[in-house]
């Protein structure tokens, strides 16, 4: 993720295109019923917005706009812009006029433009009851700072009966306001929202620095652009996070509580391989052999008692000398829950071993449909060698950063709170998922590791691989069949289920 605060090494931005700029153009372009965006200040999305609040107004066919600010200034220069955009569109309207409602038996400025189809272009209060029997469009610009937005949001989602529309504008104002609420739900797939993601990074990469130098009549250069940024942050100091780069702010704390966790726990085994210290030096072929038996004893027995109906993914988060690898597979069930069936850690086991436990394990679980390993660092090349025998289509390889944390946690998130996540009980797991913490916003594991049970280093790793297992389990499967060609190493699969999933001795595989 890029520094907020540091300096970022700016890119030449590329000269505006016509007079909207790539991300408002985008924000025009995206039809959708709701859409909602979550900006820095000052980007110029709701004077685009207001473009669009004209095209629709002055349409034949078109319908009535309503935007909702959170001040009276704002609702004006709302009104203000639309009017200058029917002026540059050339399209018949009245001049901007001021009305009063009624609302419960308080007298409301409002600001109105009237365009020659009958429609117009209105901007209200933002009490709740002004949406009332409404029908068309609700604009509610700089959301997070209405005193009611969840009731705001209420009365505007019911223009949606009568073939309405809603757009949600905001910077962010603390991860406990609603907005952030609503952006977590969308991103957690609750909702078929449209949204957009706007910092001024964004911004800056898109143009806005020449559009401000256009506009104000200096001369554009990266130097200058690079100096109005850090001035700007400067400025915003501690706020600069919320006010500018869609981060929401907060205190640390952690994202799961220890109750919802245990709820969703049920009996189930975690299995363990550990290995001394210098393990990797003995001969390849005893480490394999070692291994094997390991897996014959402890991973067939729970590998044969799976659903085999049912299907399979799995997610894994790799480490070497501190950290351990964890593998988390997961079945979904006709409920759409998705069960952990067990958990396999590994402690200083060599990655030929690591590669060869893995491979083991993918081979055998039933309707395989999908993995995603830990591709970044000291995962890279297990995550290449694993995508190379299962195929690009099924092995996902995740290079886990901020950015990935924040859009792929909140699904996690309503999965604990809806009860449609099932995990063994254990006491590690526990912990690795109560020491995820929030961090400028984002759920991500803590920056200093902790010790498990066992008095050994943990740093959230069975957390990490339930994320990337439950994310596993939400990507289209690329289904296909396949015929294995025999060699010396694959005795050890013959035989396997030979009346069912993954049929070792015919050579298929049934999906």
């Amino acid at each position: 993720m890029t520094s907020t605060k540091g300096k970022r090494k700016i890119k030449t931005a590329p000269k505006p295109n016509g007079v909207l700029l790539p991300y408002q153009a985008a924000w025009l372009a995206d039809k959708s019923v709701v859409k909602v965006v979550e900006k820095s200040r000052r980007v110029g999305l709701s004077w685009a917005e207001a473009a669009d609040a004209v095209l629709m107004a002055a349409a034949a066919d078109g319908m009535d706009y309503w935007y909702i600010g959170y001040n009276q200034e704002m609702a004006r220069e709302f009104v203000l812009d639309a009017a200058e955009w029917a002026k540059a569109y050339h399209l018949a309207a009245s001049e901007v006029g001021e009305i009063v409602y009624d609302d419960e038996s308080k007298a409301i400025l409002a600001y109105r433009l009237t365009f020659a189809s009958g429609y117009r272009v209105t901007a209200l209060s933002s009490r709740p009851t002004n949406l009332r029997g409404k029908q068309g469009v609700a604009c509610i610009d700089e959301a997070a700072f209405h005193d009611d937005l969840d009731g705001l949001l209420k009365a505007a989602m019911a223009l949606l009966m009568w073939g309405g529309k809603v757009r949600v504008i905001s910077t962010h104002n603390g991860d406990a306001n609603p907005f952030h609420q609503l952006i977590q739900d969308i991103r957690a797939g609750k909702t078929s929202y449209s949204l957009h993601r706007i910092t001024l990074d964004d911004a800056l990469a898109q143009g806005l620095y020449r559009r401000i130098c256009l506009k104000l009549g200096r001369q554009y250069s990266p130097k200058a652009e690079a100096e109005w940024r850090a001035s700007l942050v400067a400025d915003y100091r501690d706020n600069a996070d919320e006010e500018l780069f869609c981060i929401p702010a907060q205190g640390s704390g952690r994202w799961l509580t220890r109750a919802i966790i245990e709820a969703r726990m049920k009996p189930g085994p975690v299995l363990r391989l550990t290995y001394p210290v210098g393990y990797e030096l003995l001969p390849e072929a005893q480490r394999a052999q070692e291994t094997h038996n390991w897996l014959a004893t402890h991973l067939d027995p729970v590998l044969m008692a799976l659903d085999g109906d049912l299907p399979s993914h799995f997610g894994m988060d790799v480490g070497r000398e501190h950290d351990l690898s964890v593998i988390v597979p997961c079945q979904v069930n006709r409920m759409l829950v998705r069960r952990v069936p067990f958990v396999l850690e590994m402690r200083r086991v060599p990655f030929a071993q690591q590669r060869q436990v893995l491979f083991h394990l993918a081979e055998r679980l039933p309707r395989f449909s999908g993995g995603a390993v830990d591709a970044g660092g000291l995962g890279a090349q297990l995550a290449e060698e694993t995508a190379s025998r299962f195929g690009g289509g099924l092995i996902h390889r995740v290079k886990l950063s901020e950015a990935w944390y924040r859009d792929h946690m909140p699904p996690l998130r309503a999965a604990f709170e809806d009860a449609s996540l099932e995990l063994p009980k254990d006491a590690d797991l526990l912990a690795d998922l109560m020491s995820l913490r929030v961090v400028k916003g984002i759920p991500k594991p803590p920056d200093r590791p902790g010790k498990g049970m066992d008095g050994q280093q943990r740093h959230a790793d069975g957390a990490v691989a339930v994320v990337m297992s439950y994310f596993a389990s939400l990507q289209n499967p690329v289904a296909y069949d396949w015929t294995p060609v025999a060699s010396a190493d694959d005795d050890d699969r013959r035989g396997w289920y030979p009346g069912g999933r993954n049929n070792w001795r015919t050579g298929g595989n049934r999906w």
